[in-house]
């Protein structure tokens, strides 16, 4: 008899892209041969549906990939289709549109019909990530004097001062009311290029990162009762943290953009994960017990919006 293993590492994860899988394909007709096994089939190369010009306030989703369109309502929805060996059509809206997943036996015909059907959910949808991307762009960074970034969940200015000698945190004293009240001095002349800041501003994030993790998973552990191995930073684009079994936690060092109650949140999420290797009912209590209010945190992670790196 075999035995189900526990998983060996669980991770956190960031905003994911919106799916909606429609279990309303067709069957394939009887008698029709079943899609092979092995490898993917060869894709599709319809040519893009050609539509009439838009009407007046019309908007365009359009997908990188797109080899698609139609219309709904008043938005022009330009997606990418994928062929699989599955029994039912997908709709998985992320930051770069809409993908439409479908068996290969489903018709142009009968994906149309199924788009309109669910049409306001993905015209809401990507709406909301037509939102996230404005939101993203206006919270890029210009690297210069004077520019300001997330640190704890508070804006901190940037100041450049060749004559210093290593970037430091000081009080802005005559701060006026939403201006930020303390300022990163970094030892660089004001004609330095902006790659250069962005990567000392960054060296020293991660370093203010590694400091500030340590001493809340040490808080967190000791509360929960587990015991962490080791803690190391991560950059990974679509994970806030991961736990191993064997103790290792990793934390997305742009974490540190976030306030503290985030960061608890995360950390105690991932050290939760010592005692629960899952996200049982079981788990979320362990995370209650020393985040009550975890959900209002989590909605955070969802919400705000980080600046692009580059």
């Amino acid at each position: 008899m075999s035995l189900l293993r526990p998983p060996q590492q669980l991770s956190l994860f960031d905003i994911q892209p919106a799916s909606l899988p429609i279990a309303l394909a067709p069957s394939p007709p009887a008698g029709a041969p079943q899609a092979p096994r092995g490898p993917a089939p060869v894709p599709d190369v319809t040519p893009v549906t050609t539509l009439a010009p838009h009407a007046p306030g019309t908007v365009d989703h359009r997908h990188p990939q797109a080899d698609r369109e139609i219309l709904l309502g008043e938005s022009l929805v330009a997606y990418h289709l994928k062929r699989a060996l599955r029994k039912s059509v997908g709709f998985v809206v992320s930051a770069d549109g809409l993908v439409v997943t479908a068996p290969r036996w489903v018709g142009q015909g009968e994906i149309d019909k199924l788009l309109r059907e669910k049409s306001a959910w993905l015209l809401r949808k990507l709406a909301e990530q037509q939102e996230r991307r404005k939101r993203v762009e206006s919270s890029r960074i210009e690297w210069r004097d004077g520019a300001t970034l997330p640190f704890l969940g508070e804006p901190l200015r940037l100041v450049l001062n060749a004559s210093g000698s290593r970037a430091h945190v000081q009080a802005i004293e005559a701060h006026r009311p939403g201006e930020p009240r303390q300022a990163l001095h970094l030892p660089l002349p004001h004609a330095a290029e902006p790659q250069q800041i962005r990567d000392v501003v960054q060296s020293w994030l991660q370093r203010q990162a590694k400091q500030v993790f340590e001493e809340r998973c040490q808080h967190f552990a000791q509360a929960l009762g587990v015991k962490m191995k080791r803690l190391s930073l991560s950059s990974a684009q679509t994970r806030w943290g991961s736990a191993t079994a064997d103790g290792a936690i990793r934390l997305n060092w742009r974490l540190i953009h976030f306030g503290m109650p985030v960061i608890d949140y995360v950390v105690a999420h991932e050290l939760a994960h010592l005692r629960e290797m899952n996200h049982s009912p079981a788990f979320w209590e362990v995370v209650r017990s020393v985040v009550p209010d975890f959900a209002t945190a989590r909605q955070s992670l969802v919400k705000e919006v980080l600046p692009p790196l580059g």
